[in-house]
């Protein structure tokens, strides 16, 4: 997803199909329209496999501290975010990775000190390299500062040594990541304009394979993710997984974003798990949705949104779904994003009582 920071928003409306399975919160509460912040800790028992992750990107949470935010339980007493995701059901944290950001947050050092205290919590670990020293997504692939004006060899060797570099400081501190993405929606590629896939498919796979290659470096049983955005685009999804198995690009895992309205979340759900079931069986590689938000205002919907999605991931026959992760839950009156899953009074909205699905 295009994500905001100040002024820069830019969203993917995705819609979905069929809903199977509905959780419905019960007290309306805070400021949150349809739902609410009362936790009604209503679970659904689908079946998930032990192995399936339910998770969140709470990358925000170290700066929104610094900046004097407190999370809240729906009692209303301060808890720790990261034990706040933990006790909505979600067994795994996504972390995001930027090269030389001009803020500090989310270098090294931020990322490190956020996947300890997962690490802690016996949470699952995904890094998301952006290879960028800002937001990289479908409209945006900036290369880093640092490595302006570097030819596709020396940037294989920038991606493969930063890569290396990360994952070596979180192994020296005991943290071996599950699943690590090698760039964050690449819709057209990374490291633009070299690695541009439109332009230069062999280009962007020979930066997969960089990433990948110093992914296995460290640890072979961590699983490469390549991610793009809009899940339910098939042809999007065949155009470019096509184009990284004729340029033989090394990964294990094709990962999707789902951002859909209120109004349209049922449409395209379908065509959704078309597509999963599609991955699957085109390339032999499982599927996760690595990302996905709804309106703030509309918990009750994204409740029924999150549940649904969970729920068409863990059908993808032979355990290939392997799980769902929502972007920035945390995030209330912060950076003008209005897709996460806590209300004004920061506390978690009946959104997030969707993953005490099992």
């Amino acid at each position: 997803m295009t994500k905001p920071i100040i002024t820069m928003i830019n969203f993917k409306y995705i819609s979905i199909l069929a809903v199977l399975f509905v959780v419905t919160g019960c007290s309306k509460g805070g400021s949150t329209g349809d739902g609410g912040s009362t936790d009604t800790n209503t679970t659904t028992t689908i079946g998930l496999p032990a192995s399936f992750a339910k998770g969140a990107d709470i990358s925000w949470v170290t700066q929104m501290e610094s900046a004097g935010y407190k999370f809240y339980n729906n009692s209303g007493a301060v808890e720790d975010c990261f034990q706040l995701m933990k006790d909505k059901g979600m067994n795994s944290i996504r972390l995001r990775v930027w090269v030389n950001p001009s803020n500090g947050w989310c270098n090294k050092a931020d990322v490190l000190a956020k996947a300890i205290r997962a690490n802690n919590l016996g949470m699952k670990i995904m890094i998301d390299f952006h290879y960028s020293d800002v937001w990289a997504d479908p409209a945006d692939q900036t290369k880093p500062a640092a490595w302006v004006g570097q030819n596709i060899a020396t940037l294989q060797t920038s991606v493969y040594n930063h890569t290396v570099d990360v994952l070596s400081t979180l192994k020296t501190n005991g943290i071996t990541p599950v699943w690590v993405q090698v760039g964050n929606e690449t819709n057209d590629g990374m490291l633009w304009e070299e690695g541009r896939a439109s332009t230069n498919m062999a280009n962007f796979a020979l930066l997969v394979n960089a990433g990948y290659n110093a992914v296995k470096f460290v640890n072979t049983s961590i699983k490469v993710i390549v991610h793009i955005s809009n899940g339910y685009d098939n042809s999007l999804f065949r155009w470019m997984f096509d184009g990284l198995k004729a340029n033989n690009a090394n990964y294990d895992i094709i990962g999707m974003s789902l951002y859909p309205s209120t109004s349209n979340w049922t449409t395209l759900d379908g065509q959704c798990l078309t597509n999963m079931n599609d991955m699957v069986s085109r390339y032999g590689k499982p599927v996760m949705v690595c990302e996905i938000g709804m309106d703030v205002n509309s918990p009750a919907i994204a409740n029924s949104f999150i549940t649904d999605i969970i729920t068409k991931v863990n059908s993808v026959p032979n355990g290939n779904g392997l799980g769902v992760f929502y972007w920035e839950p945390e995030a209330y009156n912060w950076q003008n994003y209005s897709m996460g899953a806590f209300d004004n009074s920061g506390r978690p909205t009946t959104a997030m009582d969707a993953f005490l699905i099992n």
